[in-house]
């Protein structure tokens, strides 16, 4: 049976085709000043937003909220190396996504027919019920609502970061944010009456699934959950700890609860003080995303950077340190 939980039962889910994902990126494409430029560009709030290494404090915040949906979690079970390659998924999932993002905007369409195509071969049952959805409830990986909730996370967890990091954000940015990133979830195919036109519009939408029973932690979820942050081996390591801290510091407590994350606010509080000092004295040029420097040199004939090169190499160890893989 396929189907979202609900007040009168089991509703129909909707599967993205790749005819839907090639309209939805031919109405993109249409409204791309630059394509150099790809979908965002330069001068929009979501580069702003999301062009630091900032954004990385918010990594297990954003996989635990994605893999709290049963889908999400069962797609990655069955479907991926999660477990034995957490750093690789964790590279393939990025160059994707910085590809998109900061990609001219052939690179952004290649990427998200590589994604779609990956997707449609993740296909499964859930082999018992879980919150709102029963056993034997199939999943899709280009189910519409698992990709709009992991479209939404990705926005919410940059903003979660970003206040942490900068402050309270004007209410007319947030705005603005949330409606320049309907282009990214158009690579997706993501219907666009689905997506917010405001900040008040997604804090709504969010609000609704987190307080929801499409959302409940598998066990699978739970298991993958302790890899990412270190607690899959017999040790974890000191950046794992500190990592666990940090997600369950930034996670609604009902999921902290359920991940059987180990709060520890002090640490917490005293990894994201040093994030932020740090973070705050160093020049923007040596916080910068690799995939955004690269793509601001694009844009004046400059080649890849070196220091960017070896800036990712620092985050992908980086990334091995904290889950001791």
């Amino acid at each position: 049976m396929t189907g979202v939980p609900g007040d009168d039962g089991i509703k129909p889910v909707s599967i993205v085709t790749w005819n839907q994902l090639e309209a939805s990126l031919a109405q993109l494409r249409a409204h791309v000043v630059d394509p150099r430029a790809g979908i965002l560009g330069p001068q929009s709030i979501a580069w702003q937003l999301g062009g630091d290494l900032g954004l990385f404090i918010g990594g297990g915040r954003a996989a635990l909220l994605q893999l709290a949906h049963p889908f999400v979690a069962h797609a990655l079970d069955h479907h991926s190396h999660t477990r034995t390659d957490v750093v690789g998924r964790f590279q393939r999932t990025f160059k994707n996504v910085f590809a998109m993002v900061f990609g001219e905007l052939d690179d952004a369409f290649a990427a998200a027919r590589r994604v779609h195509s990956i997707h449609t071969r993740v296909r499964g049952t859930i082999p018992y019920a879980i919150g709102g959805w029963p056993a034997g409830t199939e999943y899709a990986a280009n189910d519409v609502d698992a990709l709009r909730w992991v479209h939404a996370t990705l926005i919410d967890t940059t903003l979660v970061v970003r206040e942490h990091l900068d402050g309270s954000l004007a209410s007319d940015l947030k705005d603005r944010y949330v409606i320049e990133m309907n282009r990214f979830a158009a690579l997706f195919g993501i219907p666009r009456t689905l997506l917010p036109d405001s900040w008040a519009a997604h804090a709504a939408y969010m609000a609704r699934m987190l307080s929801s029973d499409r959302l409940a932690v598998a066990p699978c979820a739970r298991e993958m959950a302790r890899f990412l942050i270190g607690r899959g081996g017999a040790t974890q390591p000191p950046l794992g700890r500190v990592t666990e801290a940090i997600t369950a510091a930034l996670l609604p407590a009902n999921l902290v609860a359920q991940f059987e994350l180990r709060p520890a606010p002090r640490r917490a509080a005293a990894g994201l003080a040093a994030f932020r000092t740090l973070y705050r004295r160093l020049p923007r040029t040596a916080i910068a995303i690799p995939a955004a420097i690269d793509a601001r040199r694009r844009l004046v004939g400059r080649g890849p950077s070196k220091l960017a090169a070896w800036t990712e190499r620092q985050l992908f160890g980086l990334a091995h340190r904290a889950t001791g893989s």
